[in-house]
């Protein structure tokens, strides 16, 4: 089998080796081209030391801030490809970084200090494969398995338990056996990772293709960075319109919705506040009145612990605090939710409702449906008509009511918002000399 390396990278290795070195690239890059999939960064692995990458590309633009670690990036026209030379990590102290590494000349040496099989593979267009722990097997076998003992390579960087879920949930792999329970064994270690970190790990995991799956399986996993979902794993919903649990209700509509973070966090977080907005009726069925409000508010917490930026965590509570919205139809409550979210926030809304109610049971889900398809229609009717759901559309504005002896401040606000709810309660026409009016008229 031949990869196709991108030209600017085979540039690099084949400099390095006409300057008498070895040269391959190694990792993801290799793993997605034996896959068939894209591979955005491709990275170079080399016998040559730093002192010796810095000598062979003197006539590239590099960046040396890796170096102590071996790592030169070099540009070429202006993309940069990082070129790192063998290496052996020496001991870490964080289960995060290695206090020190040692440069060798060995390949396998270098190959056998990576997290998994499937990502050390190293390949050169000159020397074919070098694949001493079967990693491209694996990838054909479509399996996931540490490189050597796993509880070594967990304990040396815990985030490579939430790497694994991610390759588990985006490729589509299985965990293998050993390599699963030591992540189950050593799970707890994530609470020594960055917050940011686990972040862009358990957000890929979320987006992949086999996230129902994989979620599932390592729920005491994710649990480690969300604490607050354990209250949903094997909670009873107990009621006609459901036919899960609340968490595999989640882990359903996690995977029913569109595969964007934005999107998939609000699947997953959406309903987290049941358990504790639950009661039974005399009946035995649960109902869980108010939970929008607790999800959020348990969201939020998590959101932002989680460092992710302001807009993300705003977006994601509105759409939370409105996933359960009950659409009559008209066109009167639609334009009151625009106002409230805006017309992106509000297509995002019916992607959430149509994913959450695909989780749910049979229980008039095609009436349900047909509610969320007719708000639709009636948002899109009331955009292309550009009918009036904000302050911004009103036909008058503050300077016009202060005009009218409307004093500054909260009164010409209130005025506003009380012209706006006419209108948009089609009892006034979005009309200045009709909004005047009224105006004059609750004046006088």
């Amino acid at each position: 089998m031949k990869l196709e390396i991108p030209q600017k990278a085979n540039q690099i290795i084949q400099t390095l080796e006409q300057n008498g070195y070895e040269a391959y690239a190694v990792g993801g890059c290799v793993r997605n081209a034996v896959l068939g999939l894209p591979a955005h960064d491709w990275d170079i692995c080399t016998n040559a030391k730093p002192e010796q990458l810095k000598q062979v590309f003197g006539d590239y633009t590099t960046h040396d801030f890796g170096l102590k670690h071996g790592t030169l990036v070099v540009s070429v026209d202006g993309e940069p490809f990082e070129v790192t030379t063998y290496r052996i990590d020496g001991d870490y102290a964080d289960n995060r970084h290695p206090e020190s590494v040692t440069f060798t000349d060995d390949l396998t040496a270098d190959l056998s200090r990576r997290d998994f099989t499937v990502n050390a593979i190293a390949y050169s267009d000159r020397r074919g494969f070098v694949d001493p722990f079967g990693g491209a097997q694996d990838i054909k076998s479509n399996l996931l398995r540490c490189v050597g003992d796993p509880d070594r390579r967990f304990n040396e960087d815990a985030l490579r338990i939430l790497r694994g879920l991610r390759f588990a949930s985006v490729y589509g792999f299985t965990v293998e056996p050993q390599t699963a329970r030591s992540i189950h064994q050593n799970a707890a270690l994530l609470q020594n990772i960055a917050q940011e970190r686990i972040r862009e790990e358990l957000t890929g995991m979320l987006c992949g293709k086999n996230v129902l799956k994989t979620a599932d399986e390592f729920r005491d996993v994710i649990a480690v960075a969300i604490p607050e979902l354990t209250e949903t794993f094997d909670f009873p919903q107990r009621n006609k319109h459901h036919q899960y649990d609340v968490w595999r209700h989640i882990l359903h509509s996690v995977a029913a919705i569109d595969s964007e973070p934005l999107l998939r966090m609000t699947m997953l977080l959406h309903d987290l506040g049941k358990p504790r907005a639950c009661t039974t009726d005399e009946k035995g069925a649960n109902h869980f009145k108010g939970h929008q409000q607790i999800s959020a508010d348990l969201a939020e917490v998590i959101l932002k612990r989680l460092r992710f930026p302001n807009v993300f965590v705003q977006s994601c509570l509105q759409l939370i605090l409105y996933h359960d919205v009950r659409f009559d139809g008209s066109e009167k409550q639609v334009k009151h939710v625009l106002q409230a979210l805006g017309e992106e926030q509000m297509r995002l809304l019916f992607k959430v409702q149509r994913a959450d109610l695909a989780a749910q049971s049979d229980y008039r889900r095609e009436q349900k449906l047909a509610a969320v398809d007719a708000a639709e229609r009636q948002t899109e009717k009331v955009l292309q008509q550009r009918q009036c759901f904000s302050l911004k559309q009103l036909a008058v504005n503050g300077a016009d009511l202060i005009a009218l002896g409307i004093p500054e401040g909260r009164a010409v606000g209130a005025a506003l918002q009380a012209l706006l709810t006419a209108v948009m309660n089609n009892e006034l026409p979005n009309e200045k000399t009709a909004l005047l009016a009224k105006v004059k008229q609750d004046i006088l």
